[in-house]
């Protein structure tokens, strides 16, 4: 159940700790010599953060990790807020910080922290209800996934916490495919990894995103075996076919991956093939490829005018 601090919209500092990942000395300290936040004080003496404080504390870190120091980080954050008061209606500047920082995706970092797996699915399917899948995905999965893999690149985070709240993401997702309803006729898009790749999330981000538009999915789990996703392209005959790479390792595993894919592609003219990921994308800046396009815009891949 959630915390009484939650339904007010108000939060403890230990849990703007676990929501920022800064110590609860750094948030005073920040709070005491920059002025940034201006919590409210309960009568015991506590402090009280409100979403918008945390939002602040966040891009300030942001901006220092950026390189600015602290100082130019809290002139900015400054700048840029009284820029949206100036410029934007109450409506609008709410959207905006809803869409930067909501609350599932504070209290989904807090939960993540701890490794608490009820908690973080619970919050998944309130959001989800509460948002519809669209926005969903967008304003809750995206932004703490990131955050996820930000916490762990930096050390804020352990591997068991980032690898807990990624599965429950992942395992979260599957379901709403897995319930997806499609029309029969649909046009098919097989989604895979490539092999040894093992991020398969983006995947089934993409996929459920396509399917909004209309598609069927088939999604080829983390890591296939090689030749996997030539059998099912030659069974299936999809309209397209997405593939991903987060990391290089397929690359590096196999060098002539995408020679051989690409070969295979230009033997199956009726199917689009589209690879995409940060690993591809890097791998990729000074390669061509004949049959396949590289791409990380789903509105190129999903666009129903291709169909």
């Amino acid at each position: 159940m959630m915390s009484q601090a939650y339904t007010n919209g108000l939060y403890y500092i230990k849990q703007v700790a676990e929501m920022t990942g800064m110590s609860k000395q750094v948030i005073r300290k920040w709070e005491e010599r920059y002025g940034l936040i201006q919590p409210i004080r309960l009568e015991n003496g506590y402090r009280m953060y409100s979403e918008k404080d945390i939002s602040i504390l966040l891009t300030v870190k942001e901006l220092s990790e950026q390189g600015h120091s602290i100082k130019q980080a809290a002139a900015l954050a400054k700048k840029k807020l009284t820029s949206i008061n100036m410029n934007l209606s109450r409506e609008q500047e709410s959207t905006l910080h809803y869409k930067e920082w909501n609350d599932y995706v504070l209290q989904m970092l807090q939960k993540g922290a701890h490794c608490d797996e009820l908690e973080l699915t619970l919050i998944l399917q309130q959001a989800y209800y509460q948002l519809g899948l669209d926005r969903f995905i967008k304003l809750v999965v995206i932004p703490f996934l990131t955050q996820v893999g930000s916490r762990w690149e930096k050390g804020e985070w352990s591997e068991y916490q980032e690898a807990l709240s990624s599965l429950v993401v992942r395992d979260f997702l599957v379901q709403i495919r897995r319930n997806y309803q499609c029309r029969q006729e649909a046009p098919l898009i097989v989604g895979a990894c490539l092999p040894y790749e093992q991020h398969e999330i983006p995947l089934h981000i993409l996929l459920l995103q396509c399917m909004m538009k209309g598609w069927k999915t088939i999604l080829i789990g983390a890591s296939p075996a090689p030749g996997s996703i030539e059998s099912l392209v030659q069974k299936l005959k999809p309209a397209k076919v997405l593939l991903s790479a987060v990391t290089t390792i397929p690359f590096e595993k196999d060098p002539h991956l995408v020679e051989n894919l690409d070969q295979f592609a230009a033997e199956n003219q009726k199917t689009q093939f589209y690879l995409g990921g940060a690993g591809a994308i890097q791998y990729l800046s000074d390669k061509a490829l004949r049959a396949i396009y590289v791409t990380n815009s789903i509105e190129e891949i999903a666009d129903s005018s291709e169909k």
